[in-house]
């Protein structure tokens, strides 16, 4: 159970789901008996979330990633005309 901001530089207790972020994932836990799947949450408060996000990685686990500014994705998905 998430009881804390999942950015280790942060650690902001976890009060309520609003002013923030909620992220889902499906990971394997390995059980001794069997492989079974479950569903693990993890929240970013809110100034975390502003400039932060999450991914999974199967070998690292749970990281946190900067966010791509609007500005840079923007440029990157425009088609430019091709110089004559």
């Amino acid at each position: 159970m998430m009881v804390q901001c999942a950015n280790p530089a942060c650690g902001k207790p976890l009060r309520y789901l609003f002013g923030g972020r909620l992220f889902q994932f499906g990971v394997r836990a390995h059980d001794e008996r069997k492989l079974a799947r479950r569903v693990a949450h993890f929240w970013l408060c809110g100034p975390c979330s502003s400039t932060l996000s999450l991914t999974f990685d199967l070998r690292e686990g749970v990281k946190v990633v900067p966010l791509v500014p609007l500005a840079i994705t923007e440029v990157v998905g425009r088609q430019f005309p091709a110089e004559p």
